[in-house]
C-alpha cells in the first residue's frame, strides 16, 4: 500500500494481505480523517463503492487508539438479512484487533442474547427495534451494556431518512445519549442521496452539543464508463420469460420488479422454460430467501427474480446483468439498482429495461429521462410523526418506571419528532394511556388494553405489517400470503397458489394457528397481496407527460420501442398540451389533467373543500362549478377514517390529530401550487 493511509498499522497490514487490497477505494481514503476526528460523516458512494470498510476501517484504528471498551460500535440497518450478511465481514475486520463482532436482532435466540450481555462485543450489528427492545427490558442493563458506545454507524440512511424508522431511530439515538451521558458520533452510508447535507443535517438529531457534519464523497469514485442502458417493448410477461430465457446465456442475471406477484410470476415462467432461478421477497421465508441468494451467488448460468428486498446491499456476489421489469418508482431505485452491475475490473453498470404495457414503457421512458438528466430526488423525513411521539413517550415510561413533565426535554432536546410532545402527553394523560400520580407519569390501563399484548410487542415495532398467513409444505417454510390471496374452498382443487416460483395445491388452512398447509404440484398457480395505490412524485409525473409530448430518454431503444412510444402518444393525445393542462369537459363534471401525482392532485382537491377518494397520478374530476385555480395549495387532504389503519399508534393521538397527520403526509403543496400556475387549455376533449 503505497503512502500513508492514516489507520492504524495493523488495519493497514490486513488490508494488503488478508484482503489482497493494492490501497483503499476513493471513498475509503477520504473517510479516514473526518471519521477519526469524531466528525459526524455522511459517506456517499455507488453500491459496492467500500462504504462499510469506508466507516469501519478508521472507527477500528480509533477503537486501538484510545483503547475503546465495551460495546463502543452500534452499525444499524433496515433489514436483519442485511445485518446477516455483513456479520462475518465484520467478524473478520475486528478480529485483526482481537476485538469482537456479535448480532442481536429478532431472529436472534436467548442463548446468543445471554452470550453478548456476559461478554460485550466491541461491534454490535443490530436493529431500532431491538435497541430499544433493550432500553426497556427488565432483564438487560442498559445503562451498564451501553456505557461504554462511542459511535453509531447507520447503513442504508437514506432507506431510514425517508420512513418512520429513521424517526424512531433518532428517538431511541436520543434516549441512549442520555443514558451515558454523551453524544454519539453519527456516521451515515448511503449510495444516493440528492440532498446529503440537509439529509446529515436530520441524521445529528437534537442540536444541542452537535459534532461537526461532514459530507464525504471519495474524488474519482463517479469515474467509469458511462453504464450501458436500454429500453425495450416487449408486450406481456410470457415475452419477458422468453427473451430473458434467450438472452445472456451463461450470465448471472438479477431481474428485478415492483411486486411480489408479478415476481412470483415471472419465476414460474423461467422455469417453465428451463431457467435455473431464484425468488427473493418480503414475503418469503428467511431460510427461503437465504437458500436462494446463497445458490444465486455460487452459480453462473442463472436468474434470481428480486423485489426491492435486494435493492439494499445485501451481497450476492458477481453480477452480469440487471433486468428491470417496467420501472421503478424513482431514479434512486434505480441508481441502486444499476449499481449491482459492473463490479469487477473492467466491468460496466448495465440495465435492461423490458415493458411489458405502454404504461409501463412510459413510465420507464420518464424515469429514464430524469436519469439522464442528472435528477435523484431528496430525501425528506415524512412529516410530524406525532404517532411516534406517542409511542416514545409509552417506551420512556416502560423504560424508566415512571417520568416527570419535563421528560420531553430531558430525553429528546429540541428532536423535531417532538414538536407537540406536549399535546401528545396530554392526550395520553386524559385517556388514561398515562396515569399519573404526585406529579410523575406511569403506564396506564389504556395503553395496557391496546398495546399490552406479548409483554408491549406492538409498541416495540414502529412499522405496520399486514396480517398475512404462513405457507408451510410438511416441515418446510415457504413464505407468508396475503388471506385475500386464497382462493374460495370450491376453486382449490383447480387455483393453486404460487410461491417462491411453484406451484402449490391448498390441503388445509389451520386459521387458529394462520398457516396454510400445502404440497407442491406443477400447475402454475397466482397469489396477491394487498398494496397501495402507486403514488408518483411530481417530477415523475412530470416527465410522463414530456415522453408524451415528444421527449425520448437518451439510451439505447430496440427497434419496437419507437413504434410503441408512437402508438402510446396517440392514445394519449387528448390529455396532453405543450401551452397547459387539458380539461375535458362532460355533461355532469370535468377532468383536469395535471400530471402532476397523486399527492398534488390530493391537495388541489382538498383546496376545494373536496375529498381525495380515488385519486388518480395524472387527472382530478371535479363538479363543473368548481374552477382549480380557486384551490388553496396549502390545504391538506383529508384521507378518512378508513386510512388510519396505515397510521400505526393512531389510537395514542386524539382522532382530529391522527387524521392531520395522515393528511400531512399525504399532501404535496409544492407540486400544487406549480398545476394552479399553468394555463387551463378547455373544451379539448368532451365527454370521456
Amino acid at each position: 500500500m503505497s503512502g500513508a493511509t492514516g489507520l492504524d498499522p495493523a488495519v493497514e497490514y490486513h488490508i494488503v494481505n488478508s484482503l489482497g487490497w493494492p490501497g483503499l477505494r476513493p471513498l475509503q481514503a477520504a473517510a479516514v480523517a473526518p471519521v477519526r476526528a469524531g466528525d459526524d460523516c455522511v459517506l456517499l458512494a455507488p453500491t459496492a463503492g467500500g462504504k462499510t470498510e469506508a466507516a469501519a476501517f478508521p472507527l477500528l484504528s480509533q477503537m486501538a487508539a484510545d483503547g475503546w471498551s465495551g460495546t463502543s460500535v452500534l452499525y444499524v440497518t433496515p433489514l436483519r438479512a442485511l445485518l446477516n450478511n455483513l456479520l462475518p465481514r465484520l467478524q473478520g475486520y475486528t478480529s485483526w484487533l482481537g476485538r469482537t463482532t456479535a448480532l442481536w436482532h429478532g431472529d436472534v435466540g436467548p442463548a446468543e442474547r445471554r452470550r453478548i450481555l456476559a461478554e460485550r462485543p466491541d461491534v454490535l450489528l443490530t436493529t431500532p427495534e431491538s435497541i430499544e427492545a433493550m432500553l426497556v427490558s427488565r432483564g438487560v442493563d442498559h445503562r451498564r451494556f451501553f456505557a461504554g458506545l462511542r459511535a453509531v454507524v447507520i447503513d442504508e440512511l437514506h432507506a431510514f431518512a425517508g420512513a418512520d424508522r429513521g424517526w424512531h431511530l433518532l428517538a431511541v439515538l436520543e434516549r441512549v445519549e442520555r443514558i451515558i451521558g454523551r453524544r454519539l458520533q453519527r456516521i451515515g452510508l448511503s449510495a444516493t442521496i440528492g440532498n446529503p447535507q440537509a439529509v446529515g443535517e436530520w441524521m445529528q438529531g437534537s442540536t444541542g452539543g452537535r459534532r461537526h457534519l461532514r459530507v464525504v464523497e471519495g474524488a474519482g469514485v463517479s469515474a467509469g464508463p458511462d453504464p450501458e442502458v436500454t429500453l425495450d417493448y416487449v408486450g406481456s410477461m410470457e415475452n419477458v420469460a422468453t427473451v430473458i430465457s434467450r438472452m445472456h446465456r451463461g450470465e448471472k442475471r438479477l431481474v428485478f420488479l415492483e411486486s411480489r406477484r408479478r415476481a412470483e410470476e415471472l419465476a414460474f415462467l423461467l422455469r417453465e422454460r428451463d431457467v435455473q432461478t431464484y425468488v427473493s421477497h418480503s414475503s418469503l421465508s428467511v431460510d427461503e430467501r437465504r437458500r436462494s441468494e446463497q445458490a444465486f451467488a455460487e452459480a453462473q448460468d442463472t436468474v434470481i427474480v428480486a423485489t426491492s428486498t435486494l435493492e439494499l446491499g445485501i451481497d450476492i456476489g458477481d453480477l452480469d446483468r440487471m433486468i428491470q421489469i417496467d420501472a421503478p418508482r424513482t431514479v434512486s431505485s434505480f441508481l441502486q439498482r444499476l449499481g449491482r452491475t459492473g463490479r469487477r475490473v473492467g466491468g460496466r453498470r448495465n440495465a435492461l429495461f423490458l415493458a411489458t404495457t405502454l404504461d409501463g414503457l412510459l413510465d420507464a421512458s420518464a424515469l429514464l429521462l430524469l436519469w439522464r438528466r442528472g435528477f435523484v430526488e431528496d430525501v425528506v423525513a415524512p412529516p410530524h410523526p406525532r404517532h411516534l411521539a406517542s409511542q416514545q413517550l409509552l417506551a420512556l415510561a416502560l423504560q424508566e418506571g415512571r417520568f416527570g413533565p419535563s421528560a420531553i426535554s430531558d430525553w429528546w432536546g429540541d428532536l423535531a419528532l417532538m414538536t407537540d410532545g406536549p399535546q401528545v402527553l396530554d392526550y395520553l394523560r386524559s385517556a388514561n394511556f398515562l396515569v399519573e400520580d404526585s406529579g410523575l407519569f406511569s403506564i396506564g390501563p389504556r395503553a395496557e388494553e391496546e398495546l399490552g399484548k406479548r409483554n408491549f410487542i406492538e409498541l416495540l415495532s414502529s412499522f405496520v405489517a399486514a396480517p398475512e398467513l404462513r405457507v408451510v409444505a410438511g416441515t418446510k417454510e415457504i413464505g407468508f400470503v396475503s388471506p385475500l390471496s386464497l382462493p374460495a374452498p370450491t376453486d382449490r382443487e383447480v387455483k393453486p397458489l404460487v410461491l417462491a416460483g411453484r406451484g402449490w395445491h391448498i390441503r388445509d388452512v389451520d386459521w387458529d394457528r394462520f398457516t396454510v398447509w400445502v404440497e407442491e404440484v406443477s400447475a402454475k398457480g397466482d397469489v396477491k397481496w394487498p398494496s397501495d395505490a402507486i403514488a408518483l412524485s411530481y417530477e415523475m409525473t412530470q416527465a410522463r407527460r414530456e415522453v408524451l409530448l415528444g421527449a425520448t430518454p437518451g439510451v439505447e431503444l430496440s427497434k419496437r420501442v419507437p413504434q410503441a412510444l408512437g402508438r402510446l402518444r396517440g392514445d394519449h393525445s387528448n390529455e396532453v398540451s405543450p401551452r397547459g393542462l387539458v380539461v375535458w369537459r362532460g355533461a355532469e363534471s370535468q377532468r383536469i389533467w395535471t400530471w402532476a401525482g397523486l399527492k398534488a392532485n390530493a391537495t388541489l382537491l382538498a383546496g376545494l373543500g373536496q375529498r381525495a377518494k380515488g385519486v388518480e397520478n395524472d387527472f382530478v374530476d371535479l363538479p363543473l362549478d368548481l374552477d382549480l385555480r380557486d384551490s388553496d395549495s396549502t390545504a391538506v387532504p383529508d384521507p378518512g377514517p378508513e386510512a388510519m389503519a396505515g397510521l400505526k399508534f393512531a389510537v395514542a393521538l386524539p382522532p382530529e390529530l391522527a387524521a392531520r397527520t395522515l393528511g400531512e403526509r399525504l399532501a404535496d403543496q409544492t407540486g400544487a401550487l406549480e398545476s394552479l400556475d399553468r394555463q387551463l387549455i378547455h373544451n379539448v376533449c368532451s365527454g370521456r
